[in-house]
């Protein structure tokens, strides 16, 4: 099959573009044909060895859409209208287009929601009928009080594996901050002189560089990593002992590789993701203290929860390729 894949690709945000190798990378080993909706078709596709297309032009998305087979819209975070609601009506518009044109759609490993009354009302409206995966447990309770139903999948992301060799170092630890989660910053300073008082070496890593970057530098961290490749994301992680995120995908990648980690939630889908790992999580303005302890202590998620969220990510494909075929 011919699946078209609609998300926030192409913008240099690590977290998205690991979504998009991982579902490009499934859906080939599955024997069919990726098709990415990108800002940036040219870098997408050669981060991801498949096609990519300009994700704002109507007469391309028309074509691609009576081309497919299938739309996929996500993984991520897109339907919701916390941050604008021209993105909602976005991904909504996607949507209604391919019903229009005959094109199968299903919602693939989205977190739902924060949602205003009247957003709820254009999603409900949107995708009912449509097979609906979702990647947290809170998201399937927005969908239930929109009066929809939906499954319990995985992010995408998830699946994706550190290169081989890598070693670990026990007193490495990684801090994600988000540029735009201003309050989080104080802490996370404090955090990162105590670690290095303790003996740590402390990686602050930009997922986002551009929104991120000037945040990530500010942490006196002794060392910075900047970039949106997902994979030297991943191995970056994966060489760490701990990871404290308040960017969702370093929490998700730590989950990945292995690496306990703890989140400081920002929004409900960080509350979600740790919760349904088991694995800790704070306010944007933490107790520095129970941090520290926790990250000294290795304190990290349970090892059963995510193995189920991995298996629940790869089912999800199955369910929502055969959405395609019938």
């Amino acid at each position: 099959m011919r699946v078209l894949v609609s998300g926030y690709y192409g913008f240099a945000n690590g977290g998205d573009e690991a979504i998009a190798l991982s579902i490009s990378r499934e859906l080939r080993a599955r024997g069919h044909t990726p098709v990415l909706l990108s800002a940036d078709p040219a870098h997408t596709a050669a981060l991801c060895g498949c096609e990519a297309t300009p994700r704002m032009q109507p007469l391309v998305l028309a074509r691609e859409l009576r081309r497919a087979d299938l739309l996929l819209s996500g993984g991520g975070g897109l339907l919701q209208d916390k941050t604008s609601g021209r993105n909602l009506t976005y991904y909504l518009g996607l949507i209604r287009l391919a019903r229009l044109l005959g094109t199968p759609a299903a919602v693939f490993n989205q977190s739902i929601g924060p949602l205003s009354v009247r957003g709820g009302n254009r999603v409900a409206r949107a995708v009912r009928g449509l097979p609906l995966v979702v990647r947290d447990r809170g998201s399937l309770r927005t969908l239930e009080t929109l009066g929809l139903t939906g499954v319990l999948g995985g992010d995408p992301a998830l699946l994706l594996q550190p290169s081989p060799g890598l070693v670990r170092d026990p007193a490495s630890v990684v801090i994600a901050p988000r540029g735009d989660v201003a309050e989080s910053l104080p802490p996370l300073r404090e955090l990162v002189q105590a670690l290095q008082a303790g003996g740590h070496r402390v990686v602050a890593l930009a997922l986002m560089p551009a929104a991120d970057g000037e945040a990530a530098r500010s942490l006196g961290a002794d060392a910075v990593v900047e970039s949106a490749d997902p994979q030297l994301l991943l191995d970056t992680i994966a060489a760490s002992g701990y990871v404290v995120g308040v960017r969702l995908h370093a929490l998700i990648l730590a989950a990945a590789a292995g690496v306990p980690f703890a989140g400081l939630s920002y929004d409900p889908k960080v509350q979600g993701f740790c919760a349904d790992a088991g694995a800790p999580v704070h306010t944007t303005r933490p107790d520095v203290g129970l941090l520290l302890e926790q990250v000294q202590q290795g304190v990290g998620f349970d090892t059963e929860c995510v193995a189920e969220m991995k298996d629940r990510a790869r089912q999800s494909f199955d369910r929502v390729l055969a959405a395609g075929q019938e």
